[in-house]
């Protein structure tokens, strides 16, 4: 009884939604079905036009005048007409013939209306003898059924049809509920056991739980359809089974199998240009991945190009697939479902006019990278500074550069502000693995220079990471007027971004122990007198607190 409740409940919640949709629905279905008026129409035809309504059915539509009565009074008169004749008794036999003027329908030999040939609808390529054809049947149509209904036999056979429906609209009903439950149950059962068997070396590919959820959703996605396909087709069958609502329930049904004839003829006749779209698609993919195996190993070294170096070799292949996908879209563009259509062409307008608004500026980026990539301004792993900032290039992209300082940041930076400013790269003239370390000192002339080079010399050699080959140099870039300027040079090996600040740290502080060691004071003077005593520290004081000399670690 609980089972059999559920699914009256469920049923009568169909029901109740289903009515209150096509209560606010079946008007507009009511309405006279006939083409809408051409664009090129003036208002003044489209408000003369006059449907001829009969008992609930459409008779025609009167479009044009005749003997100086406009359609809207045609229509009027008309079934006016209709139902004086069917006041009268007799038979109430419907008949066409035909006159001068166009198609006379009559009932019982007299006459009701006039179909002209100005009440055609030339646009619809319609015929006169067709649509008094139409009319001659729905007018006899809806005779019959005024009939019907006031015939207590012909009520009560509608009611018992009604009842008929709804018994079998419960029982389908009762049906899928069980049903529901029962398969629920099985497919449950069957996927707990088998889901789990499907592992490879021990791993589980398939979350049970998951495919369980997807399994019952599925189910109950379809059950919801069915119970809507069911709750629909009864109430069509319960509106056609009463004389009045008869022709509300013929819509409904029509208007179902239409709609699902045209989707099946829609996907019938889009599968062939979709099969088309998805062979191109797979011989795009399997050309792409022989692409990728082939740059793959020009990157590793394994083919020798002359057009082109293993270090480009990613970049190419990215732009390479890109290419072939955008080549694969426009010829699969035509046989895609709805590329036809005004829609599908509106949208692609659209989307072609915001990218064209908005990729400007990205295609400067994605100029600039090309730029930077192909020009081998600077390569992954080099040690750069651009503009105001230096570190490890990590990554050059299409669009960004990220590069990593020593100070455990990484920097994204556009490749557009990357190209507009200088770059230094501190790896590229350096042989082998390394990158060129540099610092400068200003002295004062008082010290002898040699002497200078000499202890820069020592502070490079005694630094963790400087090479001794090549050996550190010193330059003298510039003769100020109180001071000259000294330039240390050295290469170091890296190992990761960070050690490159980390080895300038080091050599900062033992360009400072050296000078110390010798008395030489690191200071750019402005010259106005010696001072009393040189500014230097004294080897006692170089531990001075927070420092820890190396007697007390």
């Amino acid at each position: 009884m609980h089972n059999v409740s559920r699914g009256s409940l469920v049923l009568f919640k169909f029901l109740s939604a289903l009515l209150l949709a096509l209560g606010t629905c079946l008007p507009l279905l009511a309405q006279p079905l006939v083409p809408a008026p051409a664009a090129n129409q003036n208002l003044a035809q489209v408000a003369s036009e006059g449907p001829v309504r009969h008992f609930n059915r459409d008779i025609a539509v009167l479009r044009g005048t005749l003997y100086d009565v406009s359609a809207s009074d045609r229509a009027r008169r008309a079934q006016t007409r209709i139902n004086e004749l069917l006041d009268q008794p007799g038979a109430h036999k419907v008949t066409q013939k035909a006159e001068s003027a166009g198609v006379m329908l009559q009932i019982d030999g007299a006459t009701a209306f006039f179909i002209t040939p100005d009440d055609v609808d030339k646009l619809n390529n319609e015929t006169l003898e067709a649509i008094a054809q139409r009319a001659t049947v729905a007018l006899q149509q809806s005779i019959d059924a005024s009939r019907e209904s006031r015939s207590l036999n012909g009520f009560l056979r509608s009611l018992g049809q009604a009842t008929l429906a709804t018994l079998v609209a419960g029982g389908l009903a009762w049906l899928l509920v069980r049903g529901r439950r029962a398969l629920g149950q099985w497919l449950a059962a069957v996927l707990h056991a088998h889901v789990e068997r499907l592992q490879v070396g021990g791993v589980q590919f398939l979350h049970t739980r998951r495919v369980v959820r997807a399994a019952q959703a599925t189910l109950t996605g379809l059950y919801r359809v069915l119970m809507f396909v069911i709750a629909y087709e009864w109430l069509s069958q319960v509106l056609a089974s009463f004389a009045y609502t008869r022709r509300w329930g013929e819509l409904l049904n029509d208007f179902l199998w239409d709609l699902s004839a045209s989707m099946g003829s829609a996907v019938a006749a889009a599968l062939p240009g979709l099969f088309t779209a998805l062979v191109i698609f797979y011989l795009t993919r399997l050309a792409t991945h022989a692409m990728d195996r082939f740059f793959n190993r020009v990157g590793r070294g394994e083919i020798q190009l002359q057009w082109l170096d293993a270090e480009v070799a990613d970049p190419t292949r990215r732009i390479f697939k890109i290419v072939v996908w955008l080549f694969a879209l426009a010829m699969a563009y035509p046989y895609l479902p709805g590329s036809h259509t005004q829609a599908f062409q509106g949208l692609s307008v659209l989307l072609g006019l915001m990218i064209s608004l908005g990729a400007s500026n990205l295609v400067g980026q994605a100029a600039s990278g090309l730029i930077l990539t192909y020009g081998r301004v600077f390569r992954q792993g080099e040690y750069v500074r651009l503009g105001e900032h230096e570190g490890t290039v990590a990554d050059l992209g299409m669009f960004f550069t990220r590069i990593r300082t020593g100070m455990g940041e990484e920097l994204t930076l556009s490749n557009s502000a990357v190209l507009n400013a200088t770059t230094k790269n501190y790896s590229r003239n350096v042989k082998g693995r390394g990158y060129s370390l540099d610092t400068q000192v200003t002295i004062g002339y008082d010290t002898p220079w040699r002497q200078v080079h000499a202890m820069l010399i020592d502070a490079a050699r005694r630094t963790p990471g400087v090479l001794s080959e090549p050996a550190p140099q010193v330059f003298q870039t510039a003769l100020n007027d109180w001071y000259p300027q000294y330039r240390l040079v050295c290469v170091a090996v890296p190992s990761e971004p960070r050690p490159r600040a980390l080895v300038l740290s080091a050599l900062h502080a033992n360009i400072q122990d050296v000078f110390n060691e010798h008395g030489v004071q690191i200071m750019s003077p402005q010259y106005i007198a010696d001072p009393a005593e040189p500014k230097v520290v004294p080897p006692d004081q170089w531990y001075a607190a927070p420092a820890v000399g190396p007697d007390e670690r």
